[in-house]
């Protein structure tokens, strides 16, 4: 079998930031809404609690070593940071990763999404009820001058050899390409200057949340290509709930209408709809979703996969490395959403309920 390159997703969000201390108070971080999260329904796991790394602070390079030598003894092959650039050099949670870059350590491959989305209360609704529209910060798009600005800050981590490449070219993920003005334009810049600078490209890769059906997502990815990007990964979260029949959908609304219930829906039913055709197609990269609880940040405005473990992640691995095994071996990536997204119920660091277990998973499947 053709073994693929795991990469997985990132949260740089577990320290205090000045901003997050006006808006939720002294001391902020996920761990917040993570620690303080209830169980909302008979066998609902909450709180969620880490076992070897603890509730860690991403300011201590020890804690980003340990996590680095966790993903390397599974399989994984790096990490994609989550990266926040506002506009007009406004950015957020970037600490850990310029300490990465800044120290060299840990030696582990890296790669950087732009996760370009403007921030409302409910992001980390620090009351849980996801229900706040107020504006936190606004992304924006000021033009050609940002858009240079934007890449200069990142030359020194595209040139760093830990850097993540494709056929040469640094890759770097848009996390909501469609709504970044002229696209192509903001690529063919970014290509230019890469050039300039001597570097070989970039490579681009489009980020796509579908719920649509295979051939609905199958004409969104066509046009993400279109568009001049060299690949998309696709996201496929809410796709079980879209296609239950109005029965579900009905029990789902009751149960959040009168008994105070979050959506729920089997994750063994779920995995069904979380890989299709569509990932066999070369330069479509799939996501494996591991686990997802979403409660702790949006109380019963949250969607749970219900009796999510290590050993049905296993089965459902395995249907995406086969879908993926003919595919040439540079761009065979698999992203996995996510190391460490607690606040989601998206992790695959070890917890009191299952260790190591969805770790040992993927390094027996890719052994």
């Amino acid at each position: 079998m053709n073994k693929p390159k795991i990469i997985a997703f990132y949260l740089p969000q577990y320290h205090p930031t000045p901003d997050n201390d006006k808006w939720w108070g002294k001391g902020f971080t996920e761990w917040t809404n993570v620690g303080k999260a209830k169980p909302l329904f008979r066998g609902h796991y909450q709180p969620k609690v880490p076992a070897d790394l603890g509730y860690y602070d991403l300011r201590l390079p020890e804690v980003r070593e340990a996590q680095a030598e966790l993903a390397r003894e599974a399989g994984i092959y790096g990490f994609c940071y989550y990266h926040y650039w506002f506009g007009n050099g406004k950015e957020e949670l970037e600490l850990p990763f310029n300490e990465v870059l800044r120290l060299g350590k840990p030696d582990f491959p890296f790669m950087l999404c732009w996760a370009n989305e403007s921030w409302h209360k409910k992001f980390w609704d620090k009351d849980g009820n996801g229900s706040s529209k107020e504006l936190l910060i606004e992304q924006t798009y000021p033009g050609e001058q940002d858009i240079i600005d934007h890449f200069y800050r990142l030359l020194p981590a595209f040139r760093d050899p830990r850097y993540i490449r494709i056929n040469g070219k640094p890759a770097f993920m848009i996390y909501k390409p469609e709504q970044i003005p002229n696209i192509s334009e903001f690529i063919k810049i970014w290509q230019s200057l890469a050039h300039k600078e001597g570097l070989e490209g970039i490579y681009y890769i489009g980020h796509l949340q579908s719920i649509d059906s295979i051939q609905t997502e199958r004409t969104k990815i066509n046009l993400l290509f279109e568009r001049g990007f060299d690949g998309v990964n696709v996201v496929r979260i809410s796709r079980p709930l879209a296609v239950t029949n109005k029965f579900i959908k009905l029990i789902n609304w009751g149960k959040r209408r009168f008994m105070s219930r979050p959506r729920t829906i089997n994750y063994a039913t779920a995995i069904k709809y979380l890989s299709n055709e569509n990932d066999m197609k070369d330069r479509v990269f799939p996501t494996l979703i591991p686990n997802w609880d979403h409660t702790p940040r949006s109380g019963i405005g949250g969607l749970v996969y219900t009796g999510a473990n290590p050993t049905k992640f296993g089965k459902y691995l395995s249907s995406v490395l086969k879908k993926t095994q003919n595919k040439l071996p540079e761009t065979n990536l698999i992203f996995l959403k996510s190391w460490n997204e607690w606040g989601e119920g998206n992790y695959i660091e070890p917890d009191m309920q299952f260790g190591h277990g969805y770790l040992n998973i993927i390094r027996s499947y890719l052994s």
